[in-house]
């Protein structure tokens, strides 16, 4: 069995050349960056001290013009330019897309481009690389901001259902973001890093992963250090996204709304994961949302009713899971724990599901949100040779997808099985089918299916120089080699001649060497226009909303101000949407200090009233209670 040793040979290990590496979950609905600081792995916060960025990118016609929550609250008002859950459209194209949404409307206007799809923004057409790269860029600024330096690289989770285009995807977009790759490894093994660490755990355990648009389930064995995958499953293609859209699903049906799409649509979808949130804590809740004429859909939805709507989704994990326990010949009594990642496994539906199989409670000790960043981050460590006295610890993950290759009539050769320990390399031999043939096609495929239609097409290449010989009697050795980010590359050797060709696979769905070239020269050509453009956005957001707020305040409780207080205020909401207007990103935050300091007074005396109002009519003793 081939070990993925953590450390590399010529790494230093020297305390003093501490290299500054992190890890990175790129999620569906919110991404982390973590980092190992005095010693101990934890995840890094933006400056209002949020830990998670959600995974929203908006355009317009400058380019970026927000990432994270400043993105996210535009969703609804401009959902054709803000891209959500961009995650899973990684490494597909535009029929799979179609194929995924099953006749329903598709959330943007994509564009049927070669390779990857793109997704038609007011900056022009993006691919998912493009977008994600976004995404990681800000999370790679917040890292050397918080660290006080360089980042020398990092580790990259993804799904352990990812397949080949999925992982080259999201390896071309930290390329793209100006991320060093030090490793693309499967979430739930991160997640295990994470426990098996923090716990000293030994024994089987599973790793059941629902995050926003994945599903894994992993079974691993932790043995004095060292973390074997003995199996993995899941679908890429299954989140709390599809819990949120069942939902949404049923309150349009419920109010027999027809065709919804567009802003609407987005709203539902809105609404539905706040309601399926308020329904982990809640037995029942409201589902309110405004419509284009003015009425306010509103229907009681309860926690069974949720429950029973997304019980088909629950099931296919759980058959997921059972599965993965029979490849790995495991009963679910031999499972010591099971670890719960992504946000979604909050619901109580879930951590039920999981009671009755194995007969135990979940582990919750780590948050589900971080504790895949925390492991990645673990691991960004070692590689970068920043390793500890304990820290002497094995990672042996697996494929999640068959590789092989295409024969005659169609049928699928399997060459390296699923749930194969990488590294990895596996030979096959093989022969010409007709007299004379002095040349062979070799289609390299990935997937469980017998039928090479069934499975994905990763690359196709030809060996030529092949003597002519009878049918059957030329020996040629296809090798398969995939490295520790289960990215693969194909040889061919016809073995009488030593004729040779091989292929680095690169998926069809990537991008193309020379274009991540080019995106990365227009990315250095205008860094410093970007970085300008960017903190001008970024005040501009944060004017509108203090204005927004302030004018709703003056509003709501104006008479708390005499005349000249209150054109005090007004002055200055003017001065600060005059500076929003304009270029000076300094201006602007001096204009927002200034109307800040100005409200102060105001804030104190709406806040005395809110308590009054709370208390009036009340006694101490209710008070009290």
């Amino acid at each position: 069995m081939a070990l993925l040793q953590i450390a590399e040979p010529g790494m230093s290990t020297a305390p003093h050349e501490h290299r500054l590496a992190v890890g990175i979950d790129l999620g569906t609905t919110n991404s982390l960056v973590a980092a190992v600081v005095s010693g101990s792995a934890r995840v890094l916060v933006d400056h209002q001290g949020r830990p998670l960025l959600p995974s929203v990118v908006r355009y317009d016609a400058r380019g970026v013009n927000a990432v994270g929550d400043a993105a996210a609250a535009q969703a609804v008002v401009d959902p054709a330019n803000t891209i959500v859950s961009v995650k899973r459209f990684m490494g597909r194209g535009l029929d799979d897309v179609r194929k995924a949404a099953g006749g329903a409307a598709l959330p943007y206007e994509f564009v049927d481009a070669p390779g990857m799809l793109r997704i038609r923004t007011r900056a022009g057409d993006k691919s998912p690389v493009e977008v994600s790269a976004d995404i990681l860029a800000v999370l790679r600024a917040r890292a050397e901001e918080t660290l006080g330096g360089q980042l020398m690289g990092a580790v990259v989770t993804v799904p352990a259902y990812f397949d080949d285009a999925q992982r080259q995807a999201t390896k071309d977009a930290a390329r793209l973001a100006g991320l060093e790759v030090l490793r693309l490894i499967n979430e739930p093994t991160a997640a295990a890093i994470a426990y098996g660490l923090d716990n000293a755990a030994e024994g089987v355990y599973a790793v059941y992963d629902l995050g926003g648009g994945t599903f894994d389930i992993s079974i691993l064995r932790l043995s004095k250090g060292v973390f074997e995958v003995m199996s993995t499953g899941g679908d890429s293609a299954l989140g709390g996204d599809d819990f949120d859209a069942a939902l949404a699903e049923w309150a349009a049906r419920e109010a027999r709304l027809g065709g919804v799409h567009g802003a609407l649509r987005r709203r539902l979808l809105v609404e539905a994961r706040q309601a399926k949130e308020r329904l982990t804590e809640l037995e029942s809740t409201f589902f309110n949302v405004p419509l284009a004429d003015g009425q306010v859909l509103a229907l009681h939805v309860t926690r069974k009713m949720f429950e029973a709507l997304t019980e088909p989704l629950l099931k296919k994990t759980l058959v997921a899971t059972r599965k993965a326990l029979r490849d790995a010949a495991l009963a679910a009594a031999d499972v010591k724990g099971v670890v719960l990642v992504g946000g979604s496994t909050r619901m109580p539906q879930v951590r039920q599901a999981l009671r009755l199989l194995f007969a135990r409670e979940p582990l919750t000790d780590l948050n589900p949100d971080e504790v895949v960043a925390l492991g990645a981050a673990m691991q960004a460590n070692l590689l970068a040779g920043n390793r500890g006295g304990d820290d002497d610890w094995l990672l042996l993950d697996v494929i999640p997808l068959s590789l092989g290759l295409e024969t005659m009539g169609g049928l699928t050769e399997r060459v390296i099985p699923r749930n194969s320990t990488i590294p990895v390399a596996r030979a096959q031999e093989f022969t010409t089918f007709r007299d004379g043939q002095t040349a062979m096609a070799i289609h390299v495929v990935q997937g469980e299916r017998d039928l090479v239609a069934d499975c994905r097409s990763l690359a196709r290449f030809e060996l030529r120089g092949i003597p002519p010989m009878v049918a059957g009697a030329a020996r040629i050795v296809v090798t398969f080699q995939v490295d520790a980010d289960g990215l693969l590359s194909v040889s061919a050797e016809e073995k009488t001649t030593g004729v040779k060709a091989q292929i680095a696979v690169k998926p069809s769905y990537g991008l193309a060497d020379d274009e991540v070239a080019r995106m990365l020269a227009e990315s250095f050509e205008r860094a410093a226009d970007d970085l300008k453009a960017r903190a001008l956005r970024e005040q501009q957001v944060e004017a509108e909303q203090i204005i927004a707020a302030t004018r709703a305040a003056l509003a709501a409780d104006g008479d708390l101000l005499d005349p000249g207080e209150r054109g005090a205020i007004a002055a200055l909401v003017e001065r600060l949407a005059a500076c929003a207007a304009g270029d000076d990103h300094l201006a602007i935050k001096a204009a927002i200090a200034d109307l800040n300091h100005g409200t102060g007074e105001f804030a104190a005396r709406r806040m005395d009233r809110s308590v009054k109002a709370v208390l009036a009519g009340r006694t101490l003793d209710e008070i009290g209670t």
